[in-house]
């Protein structure tokens, strides 16, 4: 038995729809989980205005890491709700690190949020998580289909010149923000490993 149900978000951040499909326990046999692989990678390919549009395909380990150490307290102390649920949940793993020296085994997805952007480092030695040799290695550690994504205070035509080289294509998603009565657009840069094997 397969479950779809229409949902709303209720926390007036925005007015916005989705569907969520769910899969009756006991149900998760290898060849359905194939089969929703499947449909799961067809959906993420397409973009039409009357298909549905792939939002999220659920997590199965999520690895947070963080230099400072003294934020994943906050989170394990749930000083938050946001914090708390992240820190409850069992396939969440906080590690506390440098993300330059953290990025082993294989993932979809990489996100690094690190200090301001190229653009604007408040930490000069952050400058290395945007250089071509740290880039190349989270696209190599991205499995098939898999997705780097580097969130920035303000576009940088720098780093995306550099992912241009090393990656299959490039995309820049700029999000609204408003804080304190101004408004501004976040960068974000989602680059898709060559098809052609990593570089």
């Amino acid at each position: 038995t397969i479950w779809v149900f229409e949902v709303r978000r209720a926390d007036g951040q925005y007015d916005g729809r989705a569907a969520v499909k769910l899969l009756k326990r006991g149900m998760d046999s290898a060849a359905v989980l194939q089969r929703f692989a499947q449909e799961r990678q067809a959906l993420a390919r397409l973009s039409h205005p009357h298909i549905a549009r792939l939002l999220d395909a659920g997590a199965e380990r999520v690895r947070v890491v963080e230099l400072a150490e003294p934020l994943l307290n906050w989170a394990r102390a749930g000083l938050t709700p946001e914090l708390a649920r992240l820190a409850s949940d069992p396939r969440v793993e906080l590690v506390a690190g440098d993300i330059a020296e953290e990025v082993d085994g294989t993932w979809d997805a990489i996100l690094l949020d690190v200090d301001n952007g190229p653009s604007f480092l408040i930490h000069d030695h952050n400058h290395r998580v945007y250089a071509e040799d740290f880039l190349r290695t989270g696209l190599r550690a991205l499995t098939d289909g898999g997705r780097l994504v580097i969130w920035c205070e303000t576009e940088s035509p720098e780093l995306a010149a550099t992912l241009e080289r090393i990656a299959d294509t490039v995309e820049l998603i700029s999000v609204p923000v408003t804080r304190q009565g101004r408004s501004f657009d976040y960068a974000l840069y989602r680059a898709h490993p060559s098809t052609e094997g990593h570089p």
